[in-house]
């Protein structure tokens, strides 16, 4: 049943910390799948420092997902969207071709308060990486969503449990936030070749191994999956069919390595429009990686 288990690594991104689960070094993508980061947990005090903001940076060739359980953050892009995202929405942006855009954290600058979220990124099939951008804002009761048997699931986008997202996308997919009470069983749909679970609290059982938080756990194809959860356990659930080989590098993905050092030059050179609303400043292009320094000699 169980193919793969993937622990978060911290990263601090200046002001906060994220759990990078995708891409690791044994599982690049789960379907289209091709970055989880876990945003915090993080208590904000009033008053923090612009810095601690994701100022404007661009993306080709992928779908940003941006979903909330605690706090607030203000989206601003290329293509003139200014949306707040709260807990239960979904913000979904296509870079397509390119696209700009800023995370800030405006309303736990005025009055403080937690931050506690999934950003994901979906690969863009091969026809479709260099569509036209787009962004578009979903809120949570637009949401298809279930309880059964202490079970309750939000579906974020795509199929599933005979249910659809409105939320539009490129690809076949699942994606889906889940609360269990204590002893239940959630199966998973099998209907995609490629399915994992990320356990965001609490902890839960898979074919008789417990997991708990910051952990993904990656399911064997064509197997029955099911998780029980030992007390009360918040998951994602993601699945998908695979879309071939990406390579991805800071914030661009694509299946072609030249379209990848074509973006950088463009960024680099300035030739990205920034967001409409907050092009006062942005992200440079981080430098290329340095060799590697010699051995000390013994």
């Amino acid at each position: 049943m169980i193919e793969r288990v993937i622990d978060q690594r911290r990263r601090d991104l200046g002001g906060f910390e994220v759990g990078r689960v995708l891409p690791a070094a044994s599982r690049r993508m789960v379907g289209p799948f091709i970055f989880f980061d876990h945003m915090g947990p993080v208590d904000f005090a009033p008053g923090i420092p612009r810095e601690v903001d994701v100022r404007p940076h661009p993306h080709i060739g992928l779908s940003t997902i941006t979903y909330l359980f605690d706090g607030e953050i203000m989206h601003r892009d290329s293509v003139g969207s200014e949306q707040p995202i709260r807990p239960g929405d979904v913000n979904w942006m296509t870079a397509g071709r390119g696209i700009t855009h800023s995370e800030r954290f405006e309303k736990a600058r005025a009055v403080g308060g937690r931050m506690d979220g999934i950003q994901a990124w979906v690969a863009l099939p091969t026809e479709d990486e260099e569509i036209h951008p787009a962004f578009s804002h979903h809120d949570a009761e637009a949401l298809p969503e279930f309880t059964v048997e202490g079970t309750w699931v939000r579906l974020i986008a795509g199929d599933a449990w005979g249910l659809h997202s409105p939320v539009q996308t490129h690809s076949p997919m699942t994606y889906a936030h889940c609360r269990l009470q204590p002893g239940t069983t959630l199966p998973f749909p099998s209907h995609y070749v490629e399915r994992a679970v990320y356990i965001v609290h609490g902890t839960v059982e898979i074919n008789h191994q417990t997991f708990g938080p910051g952990q993904m756990i990656v399911f064997s194809r064509g197997r029955r999956a099911a998780v029980t959860a030992n007390g009360h356990a918040t998951l994602m659930l993601l699945a998908g069919e695979p879309i071939g080989e990406r390579f991805i590098e800071w914030n661009f993905v694509s299946s072609s390595k030249e379209r990848i050092r074509q973006a950088k030059a463009d960024w680099a050179a300035g030739r990205m429009k920034l967001p409409d609303l907050d092009h006062e400043e942005f992200i440079p292009l981080p430098p290329e990686p340095a060799q590697a320094p010699p051995e000390p000699m013994s």
